[in-house]
């Protein structure tokens, strides 16, 4: 492939994936990231079916993989006293693997930095496109020239704002909100979770990182919440408002996310585009179309996405057109 210049936003999942197999193909590939370092936080991820896990044991990370996995047993559902109400099987829940999205993104961090330009704390700010290359400007105040920019920027992808905004309204809410957050192990689970309903409410817990924390979970129907983004402060005051008056554990659960290290938080959604690229700007995963975070398999969907994208481009040659074109029609259905 001839020696293309790429720029790729976003370092969780999507972005380093392509960096992966850009760089199999002989290219060194820029990513930027806003975060001023790699996420810890997030919610357990998992792998399913032969296409995933060949991939991943394409890449070689399968067994890093495996051995960081959650080993996570079944989940249950409890009545407000505890009783269980009833349980959903391990692999149900978990796949063929699974593993803690912050885990993931160390290890294709790890599998990546020796050959990928990682910038931490910059995000772009502006995007000009000619016949010829992509002019970007970053936070910095820095402003250089790409062949192509790749958003994998997530769901409120800045690159998909600024490239895409014939299309508002690209993002489709289902009608709940999500927050996820580590705490300690505080009832004791053994690599199980355990979750109580209310109606529109949804807390739960379950154990991570061999027992040693868990991850606190809380889905409630959006309701009359106004959109848009929020500071810290805002979303525990949304999860205290709307789960406050909760039976079960709900409110040891809350009581520890003051002291949480993370916090997710955000809409459960998925972006609906009629086209992926615009000129020398393509998407790549959340950004683009992977369902997040409920789908159980929009990570696996990325990994795969990555996968199609850099083949494509090494396939035409570096041929944007050609390439973006192919690797929509393999992704859409």
């Amino acid at each position: 492939m001839k020696n293309l210049n790429v720029l790729i936003s976003g370092a969780g999942i999507a972005g380093p994936a392509l960096a992966f197999w850009l760089a199999r193909h002989g290219l060194r590939a820029t990513v930027v990231e806003q975060a001023p370092a790699l996420r810890d936080g997030g919610y357990a991820v998992d792998f399913r079916g032969h296409v995933h896990l060949g991939l991943l044991q394409r890449m070689g990370l399968l067994d890093e993989i495996r051995r960081r996995q959650t080993n996570m047993g079944a989940m249950s559902y409890v009545h407000a006293d505890g009783r269980v109400r009833s349980s959903l099987p391990a692999d149900f829940m978990s796949g063929d693997v699974e593993i803690l999205r912050g885990d993931l993104g160390r290890i294709l961090h790890e599998a990546t930095r020796d050959d990928t330009d990682y910038r931490f704390g910059e995000s772009i700010t502006g995007l000009t496109q000619d016949e010829d290359s992509v002019e970007v400007r970053f936070s910095s105040g820095e402003t250089r020239r790409f062949d192509l920019v790749i958003g994998a920027d997530g769901l409120h992808s800045n690159v998909r704002a600024m490239a895409f905004d014939d299309q508002p309204g690209a993002v489709c809410d289902f009608g709940y909100h999500i927050a996820i957050f580590t705490i300690p192990n505080l009832l004791g689970l053994d690599r199980t979770g355990v979750f109580y309903n209310e109606p529109g409410l949804s807390a739960g817990v379950y154990a991570a990182r061999d027992n040693s924390e868990a991850k606190a979970s809380f889905t409630f129907a959006t309701g009359d919440l106004p959109p848009g983004r929020r500071c810290r402060a805002e979303q525990e005051a949304i999860l205290r408002d709307r789960f406050g008056g909760m039976k079960w554990e709900t409110q040891r659960l809350l009581d520890a996310l003051p002291s949480a290290p993370d916090l997710y938080f955000d809409s459960v959604s998925q972006v609906r585009l009629s086209r992926w690229s615009s000129g020398r700007v393509s998407l790549l995963g959340d950004a683009g179309y992977c369902p997040s975070p409920w789908s159980g398999a929009g990570t696996g969907l990325a990994i795969v996405g990555a996968y199609v994208l850099a083949g494509e481009l090494a396939r035409a040659d570096g041929d944007h057109a050609v390439a973006f074109a192919a690797y929509e029609a393999k992704m859409r259905s």
